[in-house]
């Protein structure tokens, strides 16, 4: 386990990636806006308990086969960046709605059903393999080399580092839940959609195309 400077930093970086904008962030910040704050945390406990199954693949050795496996790799790339696609193409075909109903929409929550925004989070993680990749490249770095238990205290790092998500991804709901109640923004909500939409699209896109770490090592 590392010690108390060590532990102070690891908790540091982690809150400073997970302020840095993406698809996690992305949905986040879109679910709050379209149905109000409540889905936007809803969103964000999708996304941790994604993080949770790569934290616990990890340590037993899934997230490695990941990393040392093109195959594996490009079947889950795939898969995670046809689901990104999928979002980022439903809401740019989405139709404009009257301000008046976004709003009735974000104070009751009923834009989309909290299980659809929690399992649209959860499966938006899992299916990005480079969260994986994340999570064998940074935790080992704060595990001392030799140390015992190295599973265990992957596994604790890995939960430290999620828990502390928790927090920031709240803070993106309540921000863009603020921001949803300005009139000129529930007037651009749709083209909000569509831009969140065409970042998704970018997103699934950038993922297609991310070699896998063996192609990496070969060039």
């Amino acid at each position: 386990m590392p010690d108390l400077p060590h532990l102070l930093a690891f908790i540091a970086a982690g809150w400073l990636l997970n302020l840095t904008p993406g698809p996690d962030v992305l949905y986040v910040v879109t679910n709050s806006l379209r149905s109000g704050v409540r889905a936007g945390i809803v969103a964000g406990l999708g996304i941790t308990a994604g993080c949770f199954v790569h934290i616990f693949a990890a340590a037993v050795g899934v997230g490695t086969l990941m990393a040392t496996s093109a195959t594996a790799f490009t079947v889950l790339k795939y898969i995670g960046a046809a689901y990104l696609l999928y979002l980022g193409v439903r809401m740019v075909l989405s139709r404009a709605k009257p301000p008046a109903d976004l709003e009735a929409a974000a104070a009751t929550g009923e834009a989309r059903s909290l299980k659809a925004i929690f399992l649209g989070g959860f499966w938006t993680n899992v299916l990005n393999p480079k969260v994986a990749l994340f999570f064998l490249a940074f935790v080992p770095q704060f595990i001392a080399p030799g140390a015992g238990h190295t599973a265990f205290y992957f596994v604790l790092l890995g939960v430290l580092f999620n828990v502390n998500a928790i927090p920031v991804n709240v803070g993106w709901a309540v921000a863009a839940g603020w921001m949803a109640r300005r009139s000129a923004v529930q007037k651009g909500m749709h083209w909000l959609d569509r831009v969140a939409g065409v970042l998704f699209i970018g997103f699934g896109l950038k993922l297609a195309f991310t070699d896998a770490p063996a192609a990496r090592i070969g060039r």
